[in-house]
Parts: C-alpha cells; structure tokens; sequence
C-alpha cells in the first residue's frame, strides 16, 4: 500500500495537471470505486460537474481535491492497487479504468481513477474550516507537515505502552508510516522493532523522527517506492527508491553496516526486517 512519499509524489504530480481545472464530466464505470460515496455514483458524477479543482492536499497516506468555493473534497483512497493518472482523452482506457474526469478546456488531458484489485475509490466529503476532510480528523499530522510537534509526540509516544514499530504505524499518532519506511527508519535508528516506547528519551525520539524524515525525503526524491506496476505516479511512471532501500525485502542479504545477514519475522500479519547484531532485541517487553 503507498505510503506518504508516494501519496507525496501523486499529490505533486495532481498539482501541476489538475489544480485549477474546471470538471466538464465525471464518469463512475465501476460502483465499488465510489462505494464510500453512499449516495452512488450519479450523485458523485453530478455534483463534481462544473466543479473547479482546488489544490490537492495531503496528511500522511491521505490525498484529497478540494473542490474551489466549497466546502467539500474528493477524497481519494488508493488501497492496494489505486492510480489517479492524467491522460490523454484520446489514450486507450486501461483495463481497470473505474472512474473518468474530464475538464472543461483545450489542454485535452483528463484525470482517471484505475484500480485493478477495487479496494481504492473516490468519495465526496464536507471539510472542516482547515479544508480537512470530516471523515480523516482524527489521522494525526505526518512528519514532513511543518506544524508536527515533536514534543508531543514523543509525549504521546511514551504514554502508549507499545512496541515502537506499533507506534510508527498508529495513524493517529503520526501519519504516513507504513511497513516499508518503519522498516527503513529502524534500521537507521539501530533499533529493533519491539523497543517498548516507554523506554524512550527525548533525544532518542528525536533521533528516530529524524531518520524517518531523512527515509522519506531520500524516497520522495527519486518517487517513492515501487515494487510492481501498481503503485505509479500520474504520468505512469514507477518510483526507484527500492533500489535504495536498507532494510525492507533484504532477508538473508548482508546488513549494508555491519555485513551480518538480514533477517525477517512476520509481525502482525506483515514482515518485519532487520539486522540482528544492529538492531538487538530488547531486553524489556510490553506485557
């Protein structure tokens, strides 16, 4: 599932060819792909129809259109396998094309929503007086958002009582972490991922907010991370941070540090991977 450097990528990629647009026509081929929208897909086509395009915002693995003039948003959920592509109106449809968006100028390009697996969809939701979605209020502000507060967070870090890789991945704790970048920023950080959170001190929490930034950042500048043709950017191009990565997927190859084979555990129906000797388990555990 994509994580906030690739949401990131899309959401730029949204920026510089929809932003500004005025909706001509919207086109709903597939109901599951506005299930959320509960009043259907008519609904969802009409009232997008003359709508003009705001600037597409982010908060973590969340992206969504505001809709100019209004307090409403298209929120869209990518799920395991969702592209938002811009493409030609003459452009051949995709096989999973599920939804059309089409604009009212020359520029002859249109928006559309192609999801192969249909867990992703769009849905139209009112907005808060910040232009958040209602439905994602409680998702807590992402790392790379210059309002994060990082003396919060490690004050609500430290009151879990959990595991450390649990933390990362609670969206209402800090937004955008998936297994992939946990896995990086850990292993960075020289910590295993069942740390007790109640064991860490502010310096040690600013360390590891660091490494995940540095993780991220490093990711978005080369598009994110792509494993298969699944996760692309509007134009269908696919990210090559995998190419870069230290930790995640190298089970059995040698730690890039320390030369000691990588290893692999499942963990909460995901994998978890890590160096032994870098990343030693901890000594304490979450009862």
């Amino acid at each position: 599932m994509p994580e906030l450097p690739e949401v990131e990528v899309v959401r730029r990629g949204l920026e510089r060819w929809v932003a500004r647009r005025t909706v001509a026509e919207a086109e709903v081929l597939h109901p599951r792909s506005v299930r959320r929208h509960i009043a259907g897909g008519e609904d969802f086509a009409s009232r997008l129809k003359g709508q003009t395009i705001g600037e597409p915002s982010r908060r973590g693995k969340y992206l969504w259109l505001p809709l100019a003039d209004t307090h409403t948003a298209v929120l869209a959920h990518l799920g395991m396998s969702g592209q938002l592509l811009v493409q030609p109106h003459d452009a051949p449809d995709e096989k999973h094309l599920r939804i059309r968006v089409r604009f009212d100028d020359e520029l002859a390009t249109e928006l559309r929503f192609v999801d192969q697996r249909t867990f992703g969809g769009l849905s139209l939701h009112g907005t808060d007086d910040h232009g958040l979605p209602d439905v994602i209020a409680h998702i807590a502000r992402d790392p790379l958002d210059p309002l994060f507060d990082d003396a919060a967070f490690h004050t609500a870090l430290r009151a879990k009582r959990s595991t450390i890789k649990r933390a990362l991945l609670d969206q209402s704790l800090i937004s955008g972490v998936g297994n992939i970048y946990a896995d990086e920023a850990l292993w960075r950080a020289k910590l295993h991922y069942e740390r007790p959170t109640a064991t860490f001190t502010r310096p040690r929490t600013a360390e590891l907010l660091g490494h995940v930034r540095d993780v991220m950042n490093a990711a978005l500048s080369v598009g994110g991370t792509s494993f298969d043709a699944l996760y692309v950017n509007v134009n269908g191009e696919s990210g090559y941070f995998d190419r870069s990565l230290d930790a995640y997927g190298r089970e059995g190859l040698p730690c890039r540090r320390c030369s000691t084979p990588m290893r692999r555990r499942p963990w909460m129906n995901r994998s978890s991977y890590y160096c032994p000797r870098c990343q030693r388990p901890p000594r304490v555990t979450v009862g």
